[in-house]
C-alpha cells in the first residue's frame, strides 16, 4: 500500500536540547520514535542507540521483540561502561506495516494512534504510573492528564533487565485513507486526544498535520521534547 509521510521533532520551549529521536525505513515499512531520559547527554545517546539498533536488526531479519531486547541490553551495557553516571534509558514506540496489516510495539509512554473512518483509536497503552491508576479505576483519564506523577514511566529500555522488561504489542488491519500517528509524550502531554483527532481529520498532507500538532503543543506550553511521525495510507 502506498503512503504519504510527514515527520517533525522539536526540543520544545522549556528544554535546551532534544533527547527524542525517530527512525524511518520505508522498505521495511518501519516507523519509530524514542524518547530518551537520563540527564546530560545520556537521554539522546540512549534514544539514538535504540533507534539505530532496532532499525538495523529488523532490516537483517531479526524479530521486532528480539531487536528491542537486544537494544535494551546494548543501552544497559553502555551505561555500565560509565561507572558513577546515572543510568540512561528511552521509551520506544514502533509501527511496522506489511501490506494491509500492521504491528504496533512499545515500551514506555510514547504512543501510536490510528485514525480510521473519522475515529481516533489509541493503539498503544502507556507503561506509566498514572495509566495503572486509570486501569484500576482509581482516577479518570482526564485526571491522569494533570496528575503530579503523570511523567513516571514503569517501563523503559536501558533501566530494566531483559528478564523483567515488558514489551507490549498490538496488531491490526489497514484500510485506504487510514492515518497513523507515532509520537513521544511531549506531544500528548500538551495536546489532548480530541484535538489530535480534529487536526488529523483535516484534509492536509501528513507534513502539514505534523506541523499543526507541533504548533499546538508549543502553544500549550511545549514543556518537553516533541516528536511525531504521521503516515497516511493512500492505496
Amino acid at each position: 500500500m502506498n503512503i504519504n509521510l510527514g515527520h517533525t521533532s522539536h526540543s520544545g520551549i522549556k528544554r535546551d536540547h532534544n533527547e527524542d529521536t525517530y527512525g524511518i525505513d520505508l522498505d521495511a515499512g518501519l516507523f519509530l520514535v524514542a524518547d530518551g531520559m537520563g540527564g546530560h547527554d545520556h537521554g539522546e545517546i540512549a534514544s539514538a542507540l535504540a533507534r539505530d539498533h532496532i532499525l538495523h536488526a529488523i532490516k537483517d531479519g531479526v524479530s521486532i521483540k528480539q531487536a528491542i531486547l537486544d537494544a535494551n541490553q546494548e543501552i544497559i551495557n553502555s551505561s555500565l561502561e560509565k561507572p558513577g553516571d546515572l543510568p540512561m534509558g528511552t521509551t520506544i514506540a514502533l509501527l511496522k506495516t506489511n501490506g494491509s496489516r500492521f504491528d504496533c510495539v512499545w515500551v514506555g509512554d510514547s504512543r501510536v494512534y490510528k485514525l480510521s473512518d473519522n475515529h481516533l483509536e489509541p493503539i498503544s497503552s502507556d507503561h506509566s504510573y498514572v495509566q495503572e491508576l486509570v486501569d484500576q479505576d482509581l482516577i479518570t483519564a482526564e485526571q491522569a492528564r494533570s496528575h503530579p506523577h503523570r511523567n513516571v514511566v514503569t517501563q523503559a529500555l536501558g533501566v530494566t533487565d531483559n528478564s523483567e522488561i515488558v514489551i507490549s504489542e498490538k496488531h491490526g488491519t489497514i484500510k485506504k485513507h487510514d492515518k497513523f500517528l507515532i509520537c513521544t509524550d511531549g506531544l500528548t502531554e500538551e495536546v489532548d486526544d480530541q484535538t489530535i483527532k480534529e487536526i488529523m481529520s483535516k484534509a492536509l498532507e501528513p507534513k502539514e498535520i505534523g506541523d499543526q500538532l507541533m504548533i499546538q503543543a508549543l502553544e500549550n506550553g511545549g514543556s518537553d521534547n516533541i516528536t511525531a511521525i504521521i503516515v497516511e495510507f493512500i492505496g
